[in-house]
C-alpha cells in the first residue's frame, strides 16, 4: 500500500514537472508582434502651393521585429492618415521579410487633397491639427522552417502638429497601438 502511494506520487510530480517546463518553454518561444513607430512626418507650411494644388507629406516609419528567433513575413500595409474624419492620404506598402531582431526604416510620402489641405493647413497655422495614422496588414511569423498562420494587425495613433508642419509636443516618436476607446473620441 505504502509503495503505491509513493510510486504515484512520485508520476504526479512528474507530470507536473513536465507541464511546468513545456509551460514556460511556450511562453519563452511565443512570437511577439512587431512595434510600428512614426519616426518623424513633414508638411510644407510656406504658402507656396496653397491654392487648389494638393499638398504632399513626408514621412518615417520605423518598423520593429523584437523577437531573437523569428523572422516576419508582411502582406501589403495600408498606411492611412485622418485629419478629423476625413482621409488625409493612403500609402501601400509592398510586402515583405523582416529578418529576427532587427528593424526596417520606411521614408516615403502621400499626396494630400486639396479640400482636406486646405483645412490642414488652416488649422496648422492656428497650431491645432492633430492627424490620425492607421495601420493595416497581415504577418505571419518563421520559425524554425515553419510559417505561421496569417495573423492580422490594425494599429492606430494621433499625431500633434505643429504650426512647422513637424510632429510637436514632447515625444517626437509616435508609438502605434492596438485600437481602444480613445481613438473613437
Amino acid at each position: 500500500m505504502c509503495e503505491t502511494k509513493s510510486f504515484t506520487l512520485w508520476l504526479l510530480q512528474i507530470v507536473l514537472l513536465l507541464g511546468f517546463i513545456v509551460f514556460f518553454l511556450w511562453l519563452s518561444m511565443r512570437p511577439r508582434q512587431p512595434t510600428y513607430t512614426i519616426v518623424q512626418f513633414s508638411l510644407p507650411t510656406s504658402p507656396v502651393g496653397h491654392g487648389t494644388q494638393n499638398g504632399t507629406a513626408s514621412f518615417e516609419l520605423e518598423v520593429e521585429n523584437p523577437n531573437k528567433d523569428s523572422g516576419i513575413y508582411y502582406d501589403d500595409t495600408w498606411l492611412t492618415f485622418y485629419y478629423g474624419k476625413e482621409t488625409l492620404g493612403q500609402k501601400t506598402i509592398l510586402s515583405s521579410y523582416q529578418k529576427k531582431d532587427s528593424r526596417n526604416q520606411i521614408f516615403d510620402h502621400l499626396n494630400v487633397d486639396s479640400r482636406v489641405w486646405k483645412k490642414l493647413i488652416g488649422a496648422i497655422s492656428n497650431a491645432t491639427a492633430e492627424l490620425k495614422v492607421a495601420v493595416l496588414t497581415k504577418i505571419r511569423y518563421r520559425m524554425w522552417g515553419h510559417t505561421s498562420k496569417h495573423q492580422g494587425i490594425n494599429l492606430h495613433g494621433k499625431i500633434p502638429i505643429g504650426s512647422d508642419g513637424k510632429i510637436a509636443g514632447k515625444k517626437k516618436k509616435i508609438k502605434l497601438h492596438y485600437n481602444s476607446k480613445k481613438w473613437r473620441k
